[in-house]
Order: C-alpha cells, then sequence, then structure tokens
C-alpha cells in the first residue's frame, strides 16, 4: 500500500524526491502509513477544503478492500 500512496503522490508533488512515506503496524489488522511532503507541495496534497487527501484515503480504502486489513493515511510537512 505504501508503493501506491507513494506513486500518487510524486505525480501530485512539484518535488517528488522529498516525498516520505512509512507505515506502522498499529495492530494485525490496523496499519498507520504517514506521508511527508515538503512545505510547498503541502496545499497540493491537501486540496482544497481537504478533497485530495480524502480521494487518496479512499483510493487507498479501496485498494485495501480485499486485505482485509485497515489502512489509516496521515499527511504531514517535512522539517
Amino acid at each position: 500500500m505504501e508503493e501506491l500512496v507513494r506513486y500518487l503522490l510524486n505525480n501530485l508533488v512539484e518535488n517528488p524526491d522529498q516525498v516520505d512515506v512509512s507505515s506502522k503496524d498499529e495492530s494485525d489488522k490496523v496499519t498507520v502509513i504517514t506521508v511527508k511532503v515538503a512545505k510547498d507541495d503541502i496545499g497540493r496534497v491537501i486540496g482544497r477544503n481537504g478533497k485530495v487527501a480524502g480521494s487518496i484515503r479512499t483510493i487507498v480504502k479501496s485498494a485495501s478492500a480485499k486485505t482485509g486489513k485497515r489502512y489509516i493515511v496521515k499527511i504531514g510537512e517535512r522539517d
């Protein structure tokens, strides 16, 4: 699922080399995917009223339907 999120973000942002995607298993059925992008690209990733971020989460939810796991996507800004 990390690769899917990385692919989506690399096509959205202007600085794809500054995209960090990591995942951490919260439990056996829940995984948190943490995304960090450059300060200039955070607006592109979130979108107006959070529509782009919501779309990314919807795509991940649809892709994970067959796996039986739940993925949570958290978006943040690089330091």
